[in-house]
C-alpha cells in the first residue's frame, strides 16, 4: 500500500524517529541515497532518472528551493509546476490529476490551500503524495523543526515546546500533531478566536497519551513560555488571509501584540531555550530582531533542514512503494 505524508500524525513515533535519524544521515553524506536514479538495487543504471511533480498554487522561497535541490541530490529531476501552469482543479478534477501523474512521476509535492484536496490527491494515486503545505498543516517544516531541535538539544521526548502567536493557522496544527508524536510536551498560546479547532486539540492530545507527551492550549503567554526548552512562532497574518484594509492590519497586530518572542517573553522560557521561526519572519511584530538575530535563534540551521528532512522524508516513502 502506497504511503502519502499529508498530516504530522501519518507518521507513528517510532517512524518519525526513523525518517529524522536518516535525514541527520543525508546531511552528513547528502548524495548516499538515491531512490530516484533509476538504479537496480545492485547499483547498475536501468533508466533515466525519475521524476518528482512539485505543484504549488502558492509562492515559495525556501519550500520550492529545498525540494528541487533535494530530489536532484537524490538522483531525480524536479518538475516544478507553477500556479495557473496546468489544468489541475479548474479544467480537470484533481483525482483526474493524481491519475495522470502517477503513470508520469515517481512521487507528488504539493503546497496548496484545502487540506482535501491534498487528501482526495493521495486516494487517487499509486505514489506518494507529499503535503509541501496546505492551510491546516506544515508537516515538512515540522521534520525540519525537529531536526534542528535534537540536533541540539540531543533529545526530543519530554522537552518543553511554546508556541506562540496565532494559534490557529496550519504551524500551531503541525506543532501540536508532530511535537506530541515526538514525545515533547507542546504548549500553543493565542488570543480568542485564534486558537486550534477542537478536533485538532483532540487528535494531539490522543497521540500525546501514546507517546508521553501532553497538551496545553492557552491565552496566556506566560503559561506556555514557562521554563520551555523551545520557543517557537510564525508570522501573525498567515498566505491568503491578508486583510484587506490598513486598518484591520493595525488591529491584527494590536490583536496579537501580547504574544510576540522579544526579550520579555523569552525571560519566561528556560536559560538555555532555543528559538525556531517557520520564515518569512516580520521583525518588530511576531519576533524581535535581537532575538531572531540573537544566539538563541537556530533559525537558519531550520532552514536548512528543510532540505534535509525532506530528502529522507522522500527516500522513506520510496522505500515503501
Amino acid at each position: 500500500m502506497t504511503r502519502h505524508f499529508l498530516i504530522d500524525t501519518d507518521l507513528t513515533q517510532a517512524e518519525q524517529t526513523e525518517v529524522l535519524d536518516l535525514a541527520a544521515e543525508l546531511k552528513k553524506a547528502p548524495y548516499s541515497r538515491s531512490p530516484y536514479a533509476g538504479l537496480d538495487p545492485d547499483g547498475t543504471a536501468t533508466a533515466g532518472r525519475q521524476t518528482v511533480a512539485v505543484i504549488f498554487d502558492k509562492t515559495s522561497t525556501r519550500t520550492r528551493v529545498s525540494f528541487a535541490t533535494g530530489i536532484a541530490d537524490l538522483g531525480g529531476v524536479p518538475l516544478i509546476i507553477g500556479a495557473g501552469e496546468s489544468q489541475l482543479g479548474h479544467k480537470e478534477s484533481i483525482t483526474d490529476t493524481a491519475k495522470v501523474l502517477e503513470r508520469m512521476v515517481s512521487t507528488i509535492v504539493w503546497r496548496t490551500y484545502a487540506q482535501a484536496g491534498l487528501e482526495e490527491m493521495a486516494a487517487a494515486s499509486k505514489v506518494p503524495v507529499i503535503n509541501a503545505l496546505s492551510d491546516d498543516y506544515h508537516p515538512c517544516q515540522l521534520l525540519a523543526d525537529l531536526l534542528t531541535i535534537r540536533e541540539h538539544k540531543g533529545t526530543l521526548a519530554g522537552l518543553t515546546l511554546a508556541y506562540l502567536g496565532d494559534a490557529a493557522n496550519n504551524m500551531a496544527n503541525s506543532y501540536l500533531l508532530a511535537g506530541v508524536t515526538a514525545g515533547m510536551h507542546v504548549r500553543v498560546a493565542g488570543p480568542e478566536g485564534h486558537l486550534p479547532q477542537q478536533s485538532v486539540i483532540d487528535q494531539a492530545t490522543a497521540r500525546a497519551a501514546e507517546t508521553g507527551g501532553s497538551v496545553l492550549v492557552t491565552t496566556d503567554p506566560a503559561a506556555a513560555l514557562a521554563a520551555a526548552d523551545v520557543v517557537a512562532t510564525d508570522t501573525w497574518i498567515s498566505m491568503g488571509q491578508e486583510p484587506d484594509s490598513a486598518g484591520a492590519k493595525d488591529a491584527t497586530y494590536e490583536l496579537f501584540s501580547s504574544y510576540g518572542v522579544d526579550a520579555a517573553a523569552m525571560a519566561h522560557a528556560a536559560p538555555d531555550a532555543v528559538v525556531l521561526h517557520c520564515l518569512p519572519a516580520y521583525r518588530g511584530y511576531e519576533i524581535a530582531a535581537d532575538v531572531i538575530d540573537g544566539p538563541q535563534s537556530l533559525v537558519w540551521d531550520e532552514a536548512e533542514n528543510r532540505l534535509h528532512a525532506q530528502k529522507a522524508l522522500m527516500v522513506w516513502l520510496m522505500d515503501r512503494r
